[in-house]
């Protein structure tokens, strides 16, 4: 544990140190300053039979834990939701939710932090999302008898449980009253060392697009770019995917002339939006902010943020963003229109994308030759796309109703 706490005070230092020069760690530190008192004066103005503190690292994991939220809020009306962040993004997007009676950070996962932050907010019960073991933080809980869930969690052998060193980290699994889990592969994991407190109940990542497909949004310029014409849509790309991409694209148009193309970067900024401008050059195209001549043109760039989900809608077929860099974004936005999906080759932190390409629903693409021979045949095919089609409506069919499964176990603590 000395080396652990050892860690975090380098983590907090290295922060504090970002933040003369970046934006977001100097958002980090800030959110943080005199967070004792002005937590305890949120908290003060609050009446309410329980406490529910819910964790998110991020906006991630924020998405994956909405379900659970919101149906925790309609259940229990009268109860109080504290709702904290460790990263900015997270925080900075959902400050204003008015589903949460308080949105905070989280301070550094010091033990003194740890043991104010909850003499603070005093939970009935603690809610973690996916990925969240703040040793300080749980140990404490555990201390003090709280009712602790990890929820929508998936365990890889890379991850310290697993290995020699990782014998702290493998104790703190034990502060949790349940883990909740997103497949079975977790589970034959937390099997080897011994953990049997866990259940599997699926993701809630899944309810959470349904949830948005049924809140559909009119988008009438999009209507207008999109009407009698095949789309390809991509969402949250980054350099090297609309490198990828555009290529495809315009050997897609010498095949399928009523084929238009719509890119949704995952940075918003001129930056990224003058890339993508440059490798257009020569494409008939125009920005969502700024239209010209939206039904004549072949390509439409998103240069704004809030749309994007309600996007893929639209879309003939889509590639998502992130497989060269860091990672995949979220696929689950685009199949729940039962739309097949293309997708970098970093996608194995992903369990969807694993099973998705094990059905054959989606596509792994390392080049531009690999999206423009998928494509091409989703576009020239109506069978193998109706295939395709039918096939993701069954496999998101089966993942739904984790959320339900959830609530109900953590129902037997608040009821």
């Amino acid at each position: 544990m000395w080396f652990y706490n050892l860690g975090i005070f380098f983590i907090g230092l290295a922060i504090k140190l970002s933040s003369i020069k970046k934006a977001k760690a100097k958002l980090w530190v800030g959110g943080r300053k005199n967070w004792r008192t002005n937590l305890t004066a949120k908290i003060s103005k609050l009446t309410g039979k329980k406490t529910i503190w819910v964790h998110c690292s991020s906006y991630g994991e924020f998405e994956q834990g909405r379900p659970v939220i919101e149906a925790l809020r309609k259940q229990h009306p009268t109860h109080k939701i504290v709702l904290s962040f460790f990263s900015p993004s997270g925080y900075e997007a959902f400050k204003n939710w008015n589903g949460a009676d308080v949105i905070c950070y989280l301070p550094l996962d010091t033990k003194q932090n740890a043991k104010d932050f909850i003499e603070i907010i005093k939970p009935d019960i603690a809610i973690f999302i996916k990925y969240e073991f703040w040793l300080n933080f749980l140990f404490q809980l555990k201390e003090e008898t709280v009712p602790t869930f990890l929820i929508s969690a998936v365990f890889k052998p890379h991850q310290p449980f697993f290995k020699w060193y990782g014998g702290i980290f493998k104790k703190a699994l034990s502060a949790y009253k349940l883990l909740l889990l997103q497949d079975e592969n977790s589970g034959k994991l937390l099997e080897t060392i011994q953990v049997k407190n866990y259940k599997v109940v699926g993701d809630t990542r899944f309810d959470r697009v349904f949830d948005i497909l049924n809140a559909k949004k009119d988008l009438p310029l999009i209507d207008s770019f999109c009407v009698n014409n095949k789309i390809l849509v991509v969402g949250s790309s980054w350099p090297k995917d609309e490198e990828i991409v555009i290529d495809a694209f315009k050997k897609l148009k010498e095949n399928h002339t009523r084929l238009k193309l719509i890119i949704a970067p995952h940075e918003v900024n001129k930056e990224s939006v003058a890339g993508i401008e440059k490798l257009l050059d020569g494409i008939n195209y125009t920005l969502y902010t700024n239209p010209q001549n939206i039904e004549s043109t072949d390509v439409l760039v998103i240069d704004t943020i809030g749309v994007l989900s309600q996007l893929y809608r639209y879309a003939t077929a889509t590639y998502i963003g992130g497989g060269f860099n860091d990672g995949i974004h979220n696929i689950l936005e685009s199949l729940v229109y039962n739309v097949p999906v293309a997708f970098g080759l970093n996608h194995y932190k992903f369990v969807e994308a694993t099973e998705t390409l094990q059905l054959g629903i989606s596509k792994e693409i390392s080049n531009k030759n690999d999206l423009f021979l998928f494509f091409d045949k989703i576009m020239a095919d109506e069978n193998y796309q109706s295939h395709l089609s039918n096939e993701i409506k069954n496999y998101m069919q089966s993942k739904s109703g984790a959320t339900q499964k959830i609530v109900l176990e953590l129902n037997s603590v608040l009821v």
